[in-house]
């Protein structure tokens, strides 16, 4: 039998055909009951990936060209746990950072119930799902647009989002390391993570397990600069001291 994500990969690859699929027919074709599949569809629409319609489904609207698609597919399902958890931080009325990393993407498409927040980001993505609903205020960053992110982080962009202080900044990451902090890839986004740890009362970290170990290009802060870590997994012995200071939670 398929494990969840390669189930939920194989219902996204049969809706690539521009259809709507049926309940019953993705069960048949999957070898699986019609109650599995609809646990996967539900899981699939929080992602944003696909539609439910009424016994069916069928694919949503791309909102991500090229990279970002690819790595919005990558440990979603950590991703979507790590966002459901992270969305709990934010109340009405909240003013927030939220940048244009994929986990950033997850918290913000759980934040759409929330009221009244002032959002301040460089992701178009993050505008999308949350601006012009729930009398939300929204701060996009301009600039040149970076089509791989879907974001704008050049100078001007950077510029913009540093004159703002929000409650909470909600950032994603690269990679992280004990002994060289927190990693990006693009400088761009690890210039825009600079200045959201410079900037924001309270700095959440969401980072799935993949991200601990890896080396990435150029360091965007320490780790005791965090103060609240999301993660899927319970942290080892070495990175559970580094992150002793912050509150740490450990998404179900």
């Amino acid at each position: 039998m398929l494990k969840r994500s390669e189930r939920q990969r194989e219902i996204v690859a049969r809706l690539r055909s521009g259809m709507t699929l049926s309940v019953t027919g993705l069960a048949v074709d999957l070898d699986v009951s019609d109650e599995t599949i609809r646990r996967e569809l539900r899981t699939l629409e929080e992602q944003g990936a696909i539609i439910r319609e009424h016994g069916g489904a069928r694919l949503a609207a791309p909102m991500f060209e090229g990279p970002l698609m690819q790595r919005m597919e990558e440990n979603a399902e950590a991703k979507l746990r790590i966002a459901r958890v992270a969305a709990e931080f934010v109340d009405d009325g909240a003013i927030v950072f939220i940048d244009s990393g994929t986990t950033s993407c997850f918290v913000a498409k759980q934040l759409v119930e929330r009221r009244a927040l002032t959002v301040i980001t460089n992701s178009l993505q993050v505008a999308n799902d949350l601006g012009g609903i729930n009398h939300n205020k929204l701060f996009l960053a301009g600039g040149q647009v970076d089509y791989d992110y879907r974001a704008f982080s050049d100078h001007s962009a950077q510029a913009y989002v540093a004159g703002f202080t929000p409650h909470l900044a909600i950032l994603s990451v690269g990679a992280i390391r004990v002994d060289r902090g927190l990693m990006d890839y693009h400088p761009g986004e690890a210039a825009m993570s600079r200045i959201a740890y410079a900037t924001a009362e309270r700095v959440l970290l969401g980072a799935d397990s993949s991200k601990f170990g890896r080396q990435g290009l150029m360091q965007t802060a320490a780790v005791r600069d965090v103060d609240i870590l999301v993660t899927d997994k319970p942290l080892g012995e070495e990175y559970a001291r580094a992150f002793a200071h912050a509150e740490v939670v450990i998404a179900p």
